[in-house]
Formats: structure tokens, C-alpha cells, sequence
């Protein structure tokens, strides 16, 4: 840098050359400035255990993939990770921080997006009465969740990549991004009601601003499974892509936004006026639930262990 500035001052007689070297300067000075607003990107975040984090500068865009280990749910490790990537975000990114305009989540397990709670889980807690468990892991469901419908308070737009099936908590998660791109092989549904319960993390407070109250209820009762298209046509869903182009999909749709990246976050943001989802809302609800798990029987939890054997077959052989 140095002799950049020695060359200049002897320059100083030749206008061409002069200019060339402020030009210098300049692009010199934009990119330590560059670097320094990546190097505030705290490290930790591209060292998440189940997530993998990826930083597309040139078109300020945060891309996320669930890597879990074991089946993919919300694992209380997951969770954690999910916790932390919302804490790190927060303090690497933003206004007069490095620039970020899109935030995307997809999975790396092959054809599933999420299968949701932890079924194991949730039965051990249900066998041995321990209702302050099932709170506890509900109540951090929902603060990520309402953290994420709010985008972390930042002036992004959310959007979840859905290239497998996404069922139960992973449904009620994908509910909280303002857009959902989603393969057309892709299921999704809520089948707790298989298992005697409901979907205690978002979904009754979502799908009935999203859809009334009817429409939300016959999903929820129903344990009935819908395609990407199906939830396409009720809005759910906001692009559809063909196997295999989610990505592609994806991509083409944040150039597409990029334009009108302050319409589409201020528009949210009004949405969310409008919903007044308060995370009281969503732990009452999830305190409901807690409720009626300690009322299933044995039966029941047999039918939850056979989801659960059953979803870890399908990985597996994935």
C-alpha cells in the first residue's frame, strides 16, 4: 500500500497515470473493507455439528442444510445447532454488518426435508409422566420458530428449500418462512393424529392465518399426506420445481426477487402485523399438547415406535 502511494505522488505530473492509481486505491480500499465485513461472519457458524452453512456473497444469500445425524427430526442437538445458527446470524449479519438479503434452508437427507419431533423422544418423556420435558422441548421449538417467522429481525427474505418430504414439525417449520420452493415429489403432512395427538409447534397458528380456520383444521385432522402441487394450489407453496431442480428453482428465484428485495420484506413484515403471532400463542399451545401426550396409551405409543422404525428404514435405504 505504501509504494501504491509513493508511486502516486510521483505521478502526480501524468493525469492518466495518477488516475489509475486512485482508481487502485480505491478498489484496493473496497476490498480490505470486503473482507473485513466476511471476516465479522463469526466462525462458529460454518461449524455447526448438523448444519452445514454457506455464504454466496455475491448474491448475499445465507444457504443452509440440515445434516443430521441420526434420523432426520428436530433432535434437541439439532435444535441446539438451529439455536446457535440464529444467534450467529444475528450478530454476523444486518444493516452496517455483512449484507444479507436471502436466507435459505434445505436438508442433505436424501428424499426428506424433516420427519419433525423426536418420536423417541417424545416416548421416553410420555413413559416416565415427565410433562416438564415435553414443554421444555416444546417451548424451544417455538422460540426458533417465531424467531424465524420474524426473521430474525433482520431485512431478509426466508425461504425454505423442500426436496423430500417434510411431515409433521418439519411441515409446521417450513410454515414459518415467508416462501417455500418445493420439488413436485415432495409430500407433506401432519400425522400426529395417527398417534392420538396433534402438531403442538406452529401449525394451528399458521395454517389458520394462512388458510381460516377450516381449511387448517381438515389438514390437521385428517393425517392425510399432500403433494407439493396439491399445497401449490392452496398457496402454501409458492414455487413448484421439478424433481431434481430444486436448486436451480431455488437460485432463479432469489435473481428474480432481488429487484424487489425491499417490496417483498416490507410486505411480509405487514403480514405479520396482520397475524399478530405473539410466542405466547404458540407455548400455550404447545402446553396443550404436552397435556394430551401423557394421555396416550400403549397403543399408542406402539404406533409411534412403528413411525418411527419405519421412517428409519425409509433413510436408510435412501
Amino acid at each position: 500500500m505504501e509504494r501504491l502511494i509513493a508511486d502516486t505522488h510521483r505521478c502526480s505530473s501524468e493525469p492518466d497515470a495518477s488516475e489509475d492509481a486512485h482508481i487502485l486505491l480505491a478498489d484496493e480500499a473496497e476490498l480490505h473493507a470486503e473482507s473485513a465485513r466476511h471476516l465479522a461472519i463469526p466462525e462458529e457458524l460454518f461449524r455447526l455439528a448438523e448444519l452445514d452453512v454457506l455464504y454466496d456473497g455475491d448474491a448475499q444469500t445465507l444457504w443452509t442444510y440440515m445434516r443430521p445425524q441420526g434420523r432426520p427430526s428436530f433432535t434437541p442437538p439439532m435444535l441446539g445447532d438451529f439455536a446457535n445458527w440464529q444467534r450467529l446470524i444475528e450478530l454476523g449479519f444486518g444493516p452496517d454488518k455483512v449484507p444479507l438479503k436471502f436466507l435459505v434452508l434445505g436438508s442433505r437427507a436424501p428424499g426428506v426435508f424433516c420427519f419433525g419431533g423426536d418420536l423417541d423422544l417424545f416416548r421416553r418423556l410420555i413413559e416416565t409422566r415427565n410433562r416438564e420435558g415435553l414443554v421444555t422441548y416444546g417451548h424451544r421449538c417455538c422460540q426458533i420458530l417465531h424467531r424465524n417467522m420474524n426473521s430474525l429481525d433482520l431485512p431478509i427474505v426466508t425461504v425454505g428449500m423442500v426436496q423430500g418430504d417434510a411431515l409433521g414439525g418439519g411441515f409446521e417449520a417450513l410454515l414459518s418462512f415467508d416462501y417455500i420452493v418445493a420439488e413436485r415429489g415432495a409430500s407433506f403432512g401432519l400425522p400426529e393424529m395417527m398417534f392420538g395427538l396433534f402438531p403442538g409447534m406452529g401449525a394451528h397458528s399458521l395454517l389458520s392465518r394462512k388458510l381460516g380456520s377450516a381449511m387448517a383444521d381438515r389438514l390437521i385432522v385428517s393425517n392425510a399426506s399432500y403433494s407439493a402441487e396439491q399445497l401449490y394450489e392452496m398457496g402454501i407453496v409458492h414455487v413448484l420445481a421439478e424433481d431434481g431442480e430444486g436448486l436451480k428453482a431455488t437460485q432463479d428465484f432469489i435473481r428474480r426477487s432481488t429487484r424487489k428485495h425491499a417490496g417483498l420484506v416490507n410486505s411480509r413484515r405487514a403480514m405479520k402485523v396482520c397475524w399478530d403471532l405473539q410466542l405466547e400463542e404458540l407455548t400455550r399451545i404447545t402446553e396443550l399438547w404436552a397435556d394430551a401426550a401423557l394421555q396416550l396409551g400403549a397403543k399408542d405409543l406402539k404406533l409411534m415406535d412403528r413411525l418411527v422404525t419405519a421412517q428409519t428404514k425409509l433413510v436408510r435405504a435412501a
